[in-house]
């Protein structure tokens, strides 16, 4: 087996969304999933139904390209995932998305909370390692979760270099020469 083919095998990014209550916030992130191959995981109770048309239309066309799996509460997702390492995105994390080394030889879950509350405290205070934040300023409450996502899920692709990811662009009237 090529050194390629065992990191795909050993690595794999997931995206959690714990609780997500924006149906347009889960449609952007499911397009994000899509093009970048990452599985996405929604813990119920989900603040939408998944046939809302606002998350329809906010990834409708990628939707069949989607890895996804539905958990019926936190515990539920905990049992059926357990290895792998686990980050927290909170604004109330102690360190900094993209200082962290994240794995290649193992899946990588990124974890992200409601858009008005963020993760429970009770479950940061468990992993104060793994728990990251995307720098902003102080005075203001945080970014859009979308926008989180994106940002979090392209710096774990960046450092694995972009794995099964297209690199370089092609125009559609010309040619790069």
């Amino acid at each position: 087996m090529e050194k390629r083919e065992a990191f795909m095998k050993l690595s794999q990014l997931n995206i959690v969304l714990v609780e997500p209550q924006i149906p347009q916030n889960t449609g952007n992130i499911s397009r994000t999933c899509a093009v970048t191959g990452a599985r996405l995981h929604l813990v119920e109770p989900l603040g939408f139904t998944v046939t809302d048309k606002h998350l329809k239309r906010a990834g409708l066309d990628y939707w069949d390209k989607l890895d996804l799996t539905y958990y019926s509460d936190w515990n539920d997702f905990c049992e059926k995932n357990t290895a792998g390492e686990f980050y927290f995105f909170t604004t109330k994390g102690r360190h900094i998305h993209s200082d962290v080394k994240y794995p290649t030889d193992k899946p990588v879950y990124l974890v992200f909370g409601r858009e008005d509350q963020g993760l429970n405290e009770s479950l940061l205070v468990q992993h104060p390692d793994t728990c990251v934040r995307i720098p902003m300023r102080n005075t203001l409450r945080s970014l859009n979760l979308s926008n989180s996502v994106a940002i979090a899920a392209y710096e774990v692709l960046r450092q694995w270099e972009y794995p099964e990811l297209s690199t370089e662009g092609n125009l559609t009237k010309y040619t790069w020469e």
